[in-house]
């Protein structure tokens, strides 16, 4: 029965492993084979003149990433990777790699990120690309774990819908019959009407779209949204559900993944401390002005430049707060005392924004002005609206960018390296 590796010691004493030949070196008299699975790396260790012919025409025949099954006794090897080898009595190639491989999956050659993406299959093989998805399994079951540790209900929203969250033109259009649709860019309106449902507590992870002609390091048009709604909330009380389940996902990342660190080079985790720091969006501006040398000012949107100058002066994780009115989405309620701001909030890396949230507007009155004032055909919005007009309770909520969280906790240079297969404005393959 096949062993993984990581499982193999020399009290073992014989084992049976599966798994890719990472490695071959011949010494003459001595050859070596390395072999990997997901779970680590053994090495094989073949004296020509102690083992079979079979076994030496399997060693001449295998390539670099052919899967084998290897049979034999385990040893202490002191220099040998995890202490131990393992000595051949059979060695079956399953399935033969054609040469030249697409990349090097040793990484002893570095390769572009896109040549690793058109072999994706082959790039996950990399234990340091493989700890990236590792890890992000880690968050999302520790997201998953939370809410329903809090009593969330999970959702699913439509992906295919009539009419854009936000009014935007940033949308897919497909065929639909002979409707016209789209690929949706938020569950924002679905996760609100479930308010109106009497859900009270819900959450979905799941893909959102943007159309957006973006080539930069830190969009998708394909991505994964972790979102939330709650009744009987305001927008303080959902972005301190929203620093617990930051704090929570770094911390179970520490505890659960320390080999995955370790293969990233990742020495210094940290996990950050809650409370955030509340910095108000007139405050940033100023900061943004001394940092960048771009023209900003009081009501324009913060610029990827102006971001990396106020996370600069900030430091750490921080929340954007007492944002204009005019530059927020209609559903954005205003605040009582000073109608030109709303409360609304985006939480921030020091590198770019991770989420945006806010307390919503219930009362369909100002909720259809505020549609109106945004140049918007309420009509569009009926399916929407219904639920406000039969008892619509306060309620809060956000979205937070998955492939952002991972790529940030783990210091990744582009987005991509965060998503199986990423879709961007070049790339619909693999």
């Amino acid at each position: 029965m096949r062993i993984p590796i990581n499982e193999v010691t020399p009290a073992t004493g014989s084992a049976e492993i599966c798994g890719w030949v990472h490695e071959v070196r011949d010494l003459g008299g001595l050859a070596f084979m390395l072999v990997r699975d997901r779970t680590g790396i053994i090495q094989v260790t073949i004296p020509k003149k102690k083992v079979s012919e079979a076994v030496l025409a399997a060693v001449k025949a295998v390539s670099r990433e052919s899967v084998v099954r290897v049979t034999g006794p385990v040893k202490a090897m002191e220099k040998a990777p995890g202490g131990r080898e393992l000595v051949p009595e059979t060695i079956a190639i399953v399935s033969l790699a054609e040469t030249p491989l697409p990349l090097d999956v040793s990484e002893k050659v570095p390769a572009e990120l896109d040549t690793r993406l058109d072999a994706r299959f082959l790039d996950v093989r990399r234990p340091r690309v493989a700890a990236v998805f590792e890890i992000r399994s880690a968050v999302m079951h520790s997201i998953h774990q939370y809410f329903h540790h809090e009593g969330y209900t999970a959702i699913t929203t439509p992906k295919i819908v009539a009419a854009a969250t936000e009014g935007g033109t940033e949308l897919f259009p497909i065929a639909y019959f002979d409707k016209e649709a789209f690929l949706n860019q938020s569950p924002q309106l679905y996760k609100q009407m479930m308010m109106a449902a009497g859900c009270e507590k819900v959450y979905e992870i799941g893909p959102i779209f943007r159309a957006e002609e973006h080539n930069t390091t830190k969009h998708l048009n394909e991505a994964t949204s972790i979102d939330i709604e709650v009744s009987f909330a305001d927008h303080l009380g959902v972005m301190r559900t929203l620093e617990d389940v930051i704090v929570k996902a770094y911390a179970y990342v520490y505890r659960s993944c320390p080999d995955q660190l370790a293969n990233l080079e990742i020495a210094d985790f940290a996990v950050p401390k809650a409370p955030f720091p509340r910095l108000p969006y007139a405050e940033a501006i100023e900061i943004a002005k001394k940092g960048i040398e771009e023209p900003i000012k009081y009501g324009d949107d913060i610029s990827s430049a102006a971001e990396r100058a106020i996370g600069a002066e900030m430091g750490g994780h921080y929340f954007i707060v007492d944002w204009p009115s005019e530059i927020r989405p209609y559903y954005a309620m205003q605040n009582e005392n000073d109608p030109s701001i709303c409360k609304a909030f985006d939480l921030m890396h020091p590198r770019m924004e991770l989420s945006s949230g806010a307390q919503r507007e219930h009362r369909y009155d100002r909720l259809v002005q505020q549609i109106k004032k945004k140049g918007l055909n309420p009509e569009s919005f009926d399916f929407y609206l219904r639920p406000f007009r039969y008892g619509m309770p306060p309620h809060a909520g956000w979205g937070l960018g998955g492939e952002r969280l991972v790529m940030t906790m783990l210091g990744l240079s582009n987005v991509r390296e965060a998503v199986l297969f990423p879709r961007d404005l070049h790339r619909l393959v693999p």
